[in-house]
């Protein structure tokens, strides 16, 4: 019996690998260019003084996709006060904001649905976006919504951002907008997160648009529906949309796109965008920027480099490029006036040299924003000269810290890609006495002529990390002993010293976690009644490598941009072409290439239960099975609970519940809050990479999930909503 749970164990290992592998290296093969020679190193020198592209340069045709007019600009006195949004103090029968509520912290009041009887939860029914890969088109999606509910209707939105009210107990499409997004505009990634329901204050109660839905697009439009009938508003922007791309200079379709749910905060709907990483020094701005959500009337703008103007760039003129973006939800802060915008690295991720020291400041950061200015009000940073892709792909959380006086302090969560969690108080950006942060030696000053790395690192002390120890050659992995000498060479071949290991060029270094460990944009989920924070997160190492311009040209690394790109060139994950910097860069998993194997041992996926007040664990599990997973892509069948990679968040409920999807199992899953027991699942149509809901109608508690895949984790696209709820003779 031992032997088998242990040939499992491999199998799943070898599976895992070849998901997350495949998913983030072009062509899927290994193109690590091992040892350089001096004289490789030195070769092809490169002026260190470089241009961004001039301001005049034209935007391509399809970057202004709708053919858009300039928006205007007015002062925030224009802005009318914000009526109460229904996020703000929601029925407990609603989700109405992508974590239910402003505090985003994901968590349902209902209680129908239980650890007793939730094992005869059925398809209550399936609803179909009609978003998938055409023939002949390259995979590029993934859907990643979470629908919102207010009343009795759904709110969702497709991967290519057609926008859909659905009746929330019988599945039924009510309206549907297509938003005519083309299949050339989608970056990395096509996908949707979801829709903000906004309350107007001006249109009158019962009038077209006093009730709206507001929503990004993947080619960088604003668009306001009217929520009753699904027709644009005529009073906002231009028939009902703006043009995001006004201001961001020289980009081409799919460079630059929108994939979360805007925040409305005191009336400022504001905006924030991804741009895909790794592409050049001078990719498209990061700038943020804040428009009234009642006319689409651009007022402020945050542009790293230009702090202090708040203006829309002159005619002929650009926000600086290059600095960082924010691509996870921000949450809004009504009472205190703020925004929290979490934000990425500079442009060409892997090599800072040529960052400003303004862009130092703010990068891999949580930014509160405030809402009537668009300035910094506090900046707190979880990576310093970030070089490792640890941008901050979750959402925080608020919520009030109980204080042994009896006094609460108005705190969030901060999770990160490192594992560290960081509770700060949200009015001053500064960690909570109960949690401190200490600056811990990281390894400096680094090995790339002029780019040093900082001395030290922010590390959270008190809440528990969400991580394993620094990897050991001991701890490699392998179908067989010859496997495991394999990944132990590999190992050793490699510049590691821990966290922070430094970007190497002549040889791989190991980055650990990896880009896409500890918590992304699932984010967390947290019980304010108990305490409990729910976090699922990843343990999947990188192999990196710096490569100079010779070598990157022999790759055919190219940008986005470069007229002969292709998207073997690299994208967004993995390789690099980080143009107009000395270095490309090569990412790989750090696996067995011949075998599609991890190098280190599993688990790959993990979840588990904190108690915020006590700072401890109350479980840990795996997150994961070997279902539909095994060695060269194929499914094993076996059921073996081990951790596999996760993309996706969790939902809790006052029912002691847990619902979570995310893993590459493709089956949705409920586990019991106190044990971390799994007592329920079903197998989704495709991958659950989204994070899922639950609501309430007439009675009857509903549980929802879009099953839509995910092409980076390499799970079966689909585009189905599938929906959940108990027979009528169970209470």
């Amino acid at each position: 019996m031992r032997r088998i749970s242990l040939l499992a164990a491999t199998i799943l290992g070898s599976s895992l690998a070849v998901a997350v592998a495949h998913a983030q290296m072009a062509g899927h093969e290994d193109r690590l260019p091992g040892p350089v020679s001096s004289e490789a190193y030195h070769a092809d020198p490169l002026n260190p003084k470089f241009e961004p592209p001039s301001p005049s340069s034209p935007q391509a045709p399809g970057v202004n996709a709708a053919n858009l007019p300039d928006d205007p600009e007015i002062d925030i006195s224009e802005v009318p006060q914000m009526v109460p949004q229904v996020s703000t103090n929601p029925a407990p029968a609603d989700w109405p904001a992508y974590g239910r509520t402003d505090d985003q912290n994901r968590y349902s009041p209902l209680s129908q649905i239980t650890p007793a009887n939730v094992g005869k939860l059925k398809r209550a029914f399936v609803y179909h976006t009609g978003s998938k890969p055409a023939p002949g088109q390259a995979n590029k999606w993934a859907a990643e919504t979470t629908p919102i509910k207010v009343g009795d209707s759904l709110y969702t939105c497709s991967a290519l951002n057609d926008i859909m009210r659905i009746d929330a107990a019988t599945g039924k499409e009510i309206w549907r907008h297509n938003s005519g997004v083309k299949f050339d505009s989608i970056p990395y990634t096509a996908a949707c997160k979801g829709v903000t329901y906004f309350t107007s204050s001006v249109v009158p109660e019962g009038q077209p648009c006093h009730n709206r839905i507001i929503a990004s697009t993947l080619d960088m439009r604003l668009m306001a529906l009217d929520a009753e009938t699904g027709k644009m508003c005529e009073g906002f922007g231009f028939g009902g949309q703006i043009n995001l791309m006004q201001g961001i200079g020289e980009s081409v379709p799919g460079f630059v796109s929108m994939t979360t749910p805007p925040p409305v905060i005191n009336g400022i709907v504001v905006v924030n965008h991804e741009v895909l990483d790794g592409q050049r020094r001078w990719a498209p701005s990061g700038v943020i920027r804040g428009y009234d959500a009642e006319t689409g009337k651009f007022v402020w703008a945050w542009d790293v480099n230009n702090p202090d103007d708040h203006h829309q760039p002159a005619p002929g003129k650009h926000y600086s490029r290059g600095t960082p973006n924010s691509w996870a939800a921000m949450t809004g802060d009504n009472e205190l006036g703020l925004v929290y915008v979490p934000t990425g690295n500079s442009a060409a991720d892997y090599y800072s040299a040529m960052r400003s020291d303004k862009e130092n400041a703010v990068s891999s950061s949580l930014v509160a924003l405030d809402v009537r200015t668009g300035a910094p009000r506090w900046v707190f940073q979880t990576v310093h000269k970030d070089v490792w892709d640890y941008d901050i792909g979750s959402q925080v959380t608020k919520f009030d810290y109980p204080n042994a006086d009896g006094t609460k302090t108005p705190a969030l969560i901060l999770p990160t890609k490192r594992g560290q969690t960081f509770i700060l108080d949200r009015a001053t950006g500064k960690p909570l006495p109960e949690f401190p942060v200490e600056e811990r030696p990281a390894p400096s000053p680094g090995v790339i002529p002029d780019d040093s790395r900082s001395p030290t690192q922010p590390w959270s002390v008190a809440f528990p990390r969400l991580g394993f120890p620094d990897l050991k050659e001991s701890d490699m992995w392998g179908m067989s002993p010859i496997d495991q000498l394999f990944c132990r060479i590999k190992y050793r071949k490699a510049a590691y010293v821990g966290e922070f290991t430094p970007p190497h060029l002549k040889k791989p270094w190991i980055e650990y976690p990896g880009y896409n460990g500890g918590s992304d944009w699932g984010s967390m989920a947290y019980d304010p009644k108990s305490g409990i924070v729910i976090a699922n997160w990843n343990n999947t190492p990188m192999y990196d490598q710096l490569v100079n311009r010779a070598k990157a040209n022999k790759l055919g690394l190219m940008s986005v941009d470069d007229p002969n790109f292709t998207p073997s060139s690299g994208g967004a994950e993995g390789n690099g072409a980080m143009s107009e910097t000395p270095y490309g860069i090569v990412v790989t998993p750090f696996w067995n290439q011949y075998t599609g194997m991890m190098c280190n041992k599993p688990p790959y996926g993990m979840i588990e239960a904190i108690d915020i007040k006590t700072k401890k664990v109350l479980w840990q599990k795996p997150l994961g099975t070997a279902r539909a997973n095994g060695p060269w892509g194929l499914p094993t069948g076996l059921p073996l609970n081990i951790g596999t990679p996760n993309n996706g968040g969790s939902v809790v409920t006052a029912g002691g519940l847990i619902f979570v999807a995310a893993a590459t199992d493709n089956q949705i899953r409920a586990i019991d809050m106190k044990t971390g027991e799994v007592v329920w699942s079903d197998v989704l149509p495709g991958g659950g990479q989204a994070n899922p809901m639950t609501y309430e109608v007439n009675g009857k508690q509903y549980v929802a999930i879009m099953a839509g895949g995910h092409h980076f984790m390499m799970t079966p696209v689909s585009d189905a909503l599938v929906v959940y709820a108990l027979p009528d003779d169970v209470h």
